[in-house]
């Protein structure tokens, strides 16, 4: 089948047109400045060179009709027509304890989506946006909505539980929900499958180390506990965000900056992490390694700081399982970032697994950090959230 994987943000579409029995990705893209002058649409063919075409977008629906156009073009299309778009997965920020699997799209099911707006208000909002933009300009096609928070709904009260006032759980599902949910399934499926063995056999842990960064800790293909929140705040040093901190830190900053707690929490989320603990230096994990190398004390102490707490989480959620079989890096920082992954490791020799420096040079690909003889093997796994979402469209069509 061929599905249209969609992303939406506020003022951007991501975009990829999947064959998902074979993985292939026919085309993919990204529409920018949605409904702001300057509007820009790439657009990239199998393995041809990306192209850039400046347009202004009114707004999503014009974005999609743009994106139709393009992949039914006679010149640098790869469908003859639109009838050939078999359904259109998105992906949906959070689902709240509403949705736990994916699900087609509906009237309900939107109502559901938009319900849970409060807990993700930059996100949801604009997923229902490109959602509502696809039926509009494609009537009749399945849509299918799949949610970064649902392979987290597996974990139980006392791993999603805060220790505050229980009423605000019942009053305001106030919770853990974790998110990259779609990564993490993925990562520890595609690591089974490496292995040779039956994903319900296994404890897995996946460090998806992004700009925005979580790990889970998979129990026999059921998440059982993850280090993202509420919201994404919450776990990792991330790119911006400042990870697990003492909440007082919150009011201190308040009244020693006169601040407001909305401009806290923005500092917390776009000026903290590596960037603010790095003195604003970098975002970027080559930035930082970079500096590092070429004896920046604090871009080095940065570094040090974010695989500290990727260990400490490491540590945990072994305990948690009461042991682990592998541990899996996915995503920007832990697919090609060679630093980060020997400061991680690192920490790992307790568990009885090496460090194979040489492999550890390799980055965008599958591999092993370990010998095959560890009895914890450590690999590397480049995730694809597009298949996933594609695979999961499919499954749910099929049903």
């Amino acid at each position: 089948m061929k599905i249209l994987v969609i992303n939406c943000g506020s003022s951007s579409l991501k975009y990829q047109l999947i064959n998902s029995d074979s993985g292939e990705v026919l085309a993919k893209g990204l529409c920018e400045r949605i409904g702001i002058d300057g509007g820009n649409l790439e657009y990239k063919k199998g393995d041809a060179e990306k192209t850039s075409t400046k347009v202004d977008m009114a707004d999503h629906s014009v974005a999609v009709d743009l994106v139709i156009k393009k992949l039914t073009d006679s010149e640098d299309g790869v469908i003859a027509s639109l009838s050939e778009i078999d359904a259109v997965g998105h992906r949906i920020v959070h689902g709240g304890e509403k949705f736990t699997e994916a699900v087609k799209i509906d009237d309900e099911v939107i109502k559901g989506i938009v319900e849970c707006n409060d807990l993700a208000p930059l996100h949801n909002p604009a997923n229902v946006i490109g959602i509502k933009a696809c039926q509009k300009m494609m009537p009749g096609v399945p849509q299918v909505g799949v949610f970064d928070t649902a392979f987290h709904q597996t974990m139980e009260p006392k791993a999603y539980l805060y220790a505050v006032p229980y009423e605000y759980y019942k009053k305001y599902k106030v919770r853990r929900y974790g998110f990259h949910g779609t990564s993490h399934a993925y990562v520890s499926a595609r690591a089974a499958e490496i292995l040779g063995k039956d994903i319900k056999d296994l404890k897995i842990i996946v460090c998806h180390l992004g700009n925005g960064a979580s790990i889970s800790a998979v129990e026999y293909g059921k998440c059982v506990d993850t280090s993202m929140g509420l919201t994404p705040l919450e776990g990792l040093i991330m790119g911006t965000r400042s990870g697990d901190l003492d909440p007082a830190v919150i009011t201190y900053i308040m009244e020693k900056e006169n601040l407001s707690a909305a401009e806290v929490i923005n500092i917390l989320n776009k000026k903290s992490g590596v960037y603010g603990l790095s003195d604003n230096l970098s975002s970027d994990f080559r930035d930082l390694a970079e500096a590092a190398a070429n004896g920046n004390k604090q871009a080095e102490v940065t570094l040090d700081a974010y695989a500290l707490r990727v260990a400490k989480y490491i540590g945990a959620y072994t305990a948690e399982m009461r042991g682990v079989d592998a541990i899996c890096f996915t995503a920007g920082a832990g697919e090609n970032n060679s630093t980060v992954r020997e400061k991680v490791c690192s920490y790992l020799s307790y568990l009885g697994t090496s460090f194979d420096s040489e492999k550890n040079k390799l980055h965008g690909e599958e591999f092993f950090l370990s010998k095959p003889e560890d009895k914890v093997q450590v690999m590397v796994i480049p995730t694809d959230e597009e298949l996933s979402i594609a695979r999961q469209t499919v499954e749910v069509l099929n049903k």
